[in-house]
């Protein structure tokens, strides 16, 4: 009897249900929570719904400023609860210059995943068109866990969760290996 391939072996002994916390960054949302006005989070809405469907426990971290200091403040606050498998980050993936998770969240990773940014654009590219290539969208390991910047788009989210959910138990045990 031939051994499975290493990916259908990793897939075999990884997690079935992950432990993962959602952050929204929106300077516009954020604004809004320290007036104490109302708003919506929908594409952090999509994300915690979507993850729980799949089986996951989901932590809503909440709306924070586009701002680097808090995104990485945030990041390692939520990393040293040892539970965590995997940080999602949505919004500031983007060109403004209030976009700045990647330029707040890169320099922690200990290796990036180019792939998932490439495989995200080119699944965006079919619902969207060239608007696609404008995001900066990737993901990464940092302190052993699964980090992935999404963007704040509700649509972008619910893509990233359609095209890699079942994905992420396989990335989680390979972050965790030796």
């Amino acid at each position: 009897m031939s051994k499975p391939p290493a990916h259908e072996e990793h897939k075999a002994h990884a997690p079935k249900h992950l432990k993962i916390a959602v952050i929204t960054a929106s300077s516009s949302r954020y604004r809004k929570k320290v007036l104490g006005e109302p708003f919506t989070d929908e594409a952090g809405d999509i994300a915690v719904k979507s993850l729980r469907e799949r089986g996951h426990e989901v932590r809503y971290v909440g709306v924070l400023d586009d701002d680097i200091k808090m995104l990485r403040e945030a990041l390692l606050s939520t990393l040293s609860s040892r539970d965590i498998d995997v940080v999602m980050i949505i919004g500031g993936t983007g060109l403004t210059k209030r976009d700045v998770t990647v330029e707040a969240i890169r320099p922690f990773f200990e290796k990036e995943i180019e792939g998932f940014g490439e495989i995200f654009r080119v699944e965006s590219y079919k619902r969207i068109g060239p608007s696609a290539a404008l995001t900066r969208s990737t993901a990464g390991v940092v302190d052993g866990r699964l980090v992935i910047l999404l963007p704040g788009s509700p649509d972008a989210v619910k893509t990233a969760i359609d095209v890699f959910a079942d994905e992420l138990p396989h990335a989680v045990h390979l972050t965790k290996r030796p």
